[in-house]
């Protein structure tokens, strides 16, 4: 996906004049309108998701840019747009700077990851200072928009979901815990990392409260694994720990759990 497929050009004015930051989510709203793909819904509808997510916390990030942006259920695809403000507005801002770009993004429920990669793209892309000027500084929506495309060049990253799990295994008993990361340490593929972890009833036996009852003996051995695999291995992890431990609907002092990632990006070294 490019900037130049998402950023809509009748959604893009230069030059604005807005007394605050009232103003700015109602010209948002008027300017989303104009595009096609929210043709069935009301400016009203827009301006209300807009204030809404404001209310969580200011989308401008300083040094003078905002993104607003909202989620809206009957919108199909990412509406992107643009305002400059040559005297700034205040918008709440971390800095306390007025800001002068806007670049908006009204997105659909159902790709909240690549709303994510795309809020992160523009934030990426305007951290050159003299481009963000030349953008404040155009005269012309045609100007302001070149002039985004060329501080954004490149592709926004996109990613396939639904390729990798995360699985959690937590094992209450050292031996096995050797014998179950031993088992899967060699599976091609698998990002392992253990992290330490403790019985509740380490932390519930130090509350007045509590201690009588936590006053137990409760095993102390505590790990959780936890493996990002491809899909289509998660099964072969399961199969290798119930060779260690039989099946584990009837286990006890062993946990195993399984999600679906949305994203998963990046590796671990060895």
């Amino acid at each position: 996906m490019k900037f130049s497929d998402v950023v809509r050009v009748e959604c893009i004015r230069a030059q604005a004049s807005v007394e605050d930051k009232a103003m700015v989510l109602c010209e948002i709203a008027a300017l989303a309108g104009k595009s096609p793909l929210c043709r069935n819904i009301s400016e009203e509808t827009i301006l209300e998701a807009l204030q809404d997510r404001e209310t969580l916390g200011s989308t401008a990030f300083g040094n003078g840019i905002a993104i607003p942006h909202c989620r809206l259920k009957n919108v199909h695809d990412f509406v992107v747009g643009l305002i400059s403000i040559p005297d700034g507005v205040d918008f709440d801002a971390p800095d306390h700077k007025k800001v002068h770009l806007v670049i908006f993004i009204i997105a659909p429920t159902t790709d909240s990851t690549t709303h994510i990669r795309l809020l992160s793209s523009i934030s990426q892309a305007l951290q050159d200072a003299a481009l963000v000027r030349k953008m404040i500084a155009a005269k012309s929506a045609k100007a302001l928009y070149e002039k985004f495309l060329q501080a954004a060049e490149g592709d926004i990253p996109t990613y396939e979901p639904g390729k990798k799990n995360q699985l959690h295994i937590f094992i209450q008993d050292r031996l096995t815990f050797e014998k179950i990361l031993g088992s899967i340490a060699g599976i091609e593929g698998a990002s392992l990392s253990v992290v330490d972890s403790q019985n509740i009833y380490q932390y519930l036996k130090a509350i007045p409260l509590f201690a009588a009852a936590s006053n137990h003996d409760h095993p102390e051995f505590c790990k959780m694994i936890v493996a990002i695999v491809e899909r289509k291995l998660s099964n072969e992890i399961i199969r290798r720990i119930e060779t260690i431990t039989g099946s584990l609907s009837k286990c006890s002092g062993i946990l195993v759990t399984v999600q679906e990632l949305a994203f998963c990006a990046g590796m671990l070294e060895a």
